[in-house]
């Protein structure tokens, strides 16, 4: 059973991540650690989390003495990683109890480099709000036009890609990791079944379009080099599959 690396940014989840650290937990599949990086947070986050580092040694807390952002903070959690599977949960979401073992197995029978699945949508009071039924496939070219990969089901294989880092910019840093691994590996596969439930915040970058399209921009001007008419022919192809992105 290879060891999975669950790579955990925190800043004043302190109301979130007693369930996020629990979804880990009561995972079927028990051979992972768990990197929590906590940005600096300004309430008891830190305390919620020492807590259970002394009840289970699978997680592991660093504490940052400035606040760095979400990107450098999960990079510096890559960089401590031990495992060869990289998998991502953000500090308010959660994990079904078998995703880490169906994605796993997925990716063992079928030689996988890098997964993600569907999800479930709740509210900031945990209440079911629809679901994301992801691609069976995807590619750098096809991913250009809608990220349909949820960072909370993300996982890839160090033993085929290596350690990737997210791109240091302030927003959609997991957007920009998904088109550079898909550079070097051409497709990723998906799991139709929904295995996580993401949370939809109301001060979330996600809830608000116009700061999340400023920095898909981002992505393809700066991140990604396209010049200004190839952005635009994407960027177009992007609104229109987010307005009919979750059902």
């Amino acid at each position: 059973m290879d060891l999975v690396s669950v790579i955990t940014p925190t800043h004043n989840l302190s109301k979130f991540i007693s369930q996020t650290i629990e979804s880990a937990l009561a995972q079927t599949y028990i051979n992972f650690e768990m990197i929590i990086v906590d940005d600096l947070s300004g309430d008891n986050t830190k305390d919620i989390i020492r807590a259970y580092t002394e009840q289970d040694s699978r997680i592991k807390l660093i504490e940052l003495k400035m606040n760095v952002g979400p990107a450098l903070a999960r990079n510096i959690a890559i960089k401590e990683a031990k495992g060869r599977y990289i998998a991502f949960l953000d500090g308010d979401d959660i994990w079904l109890p078998e995703k880490l073992e169906k994605q796993i197995k997925f990716m063992s029978d079928n030689a996988l480099a890098f997964t993600y699945s569907s999800y479930y949508l709740m509210d900031e009071e945990g209440n079911s709000i629809g679901k994301f039924i992801t691609k069976k496939n995807v590619s750098y070219y096809s991913l250009l036009k809608t990220n349909s990969i949820g960072c909370l089901t993300a996982i890839y294989d160090t033993n085929k890609i290596g350690k990737n880092m997210m791109p240091s910019i302030l927003k959609r840093q997991d957007y920009g990791l998904w088109l550079n691994i898909l550079k070097e590996i051409k497709t990723a596969r998906g799991i139709l079944e929904p295995l996580a439930v993401y949370r939809l915040r109301k001060e979330s970058v996600s809830s608000n379009k116009l700061i999340a399209l400023k920095y898909v921009w981002k992505i393809y001007r700066d991140v990604e080099k396209l010049n200004i008419f190839t952005s635009i022919y994407y960027l177009c192809f992007y609104i229109y599959n987010g307005l009919r992105k979750y059902k």
